[in-house]
């Protein structure tokens, strides 16, 4: 499955705010943790998920979550080339996981707001769950 790019009144397109992210106000709304899923939004998650699968957008993801930066700066703080970086930011920013701001002749990106931090969070605590938990099994 590709993942899909989404509208031009999406998420991808809301200047990343610094005093208070997009979605901050909605917080308290959270769904609960056993929501179900129809088609159309497992088709979204997966398609989010799936970007989450790459090394390179991990990085990108994760160095964003210590501020807003240039293509250009995140590029050489992750080690990849410009224009890869470039790519991987655009279907980041069609997901709606990052967004971009211009400032003055520059764009900058930053992480769409704090529940992309908290998905990293999530995924970072998993895997070095699994890790202890397969440690202790092991002896």
């Amino acid at each position: 499955m590709v993942p899909r790019a989404v509208d031009a009144a999406s998420p991808a397109d809301a200047a990343p705010q610094a005093a208070q992210p997009p979605h901050a106000a909605h917080a308290a709304d959270a769904p609960p943790a056993a929501t179900a899923l129809d088609a159309a939004a497992a088709e979204r998650v997966a398609a989010t998920l799936q970007a989450l699968a790459t090394p390179s957008r991990l990085l990108i993801l994760s160095r964003l979550r210590q501020g807003p930066c240039t293509p250009k700066e995140l590029a050489a703080d992750i080690g990849m080339e410009q224009s890869s970086c470039s790519h991987q930011l655009r279907l980041l920013r069609n997901l709606g996981l990052v967004a971009r701001a211009r400032q003055g002749r520059s764009v900058e990106y930053a992480l769409y707001d704090e529940h992309v931090s908290a998905l990293l969070d999530q995924a970072v605590y998993h895997v070095a769950h699994l890790r202890v938990t397969s440690a202790t099994a092991e002896e």
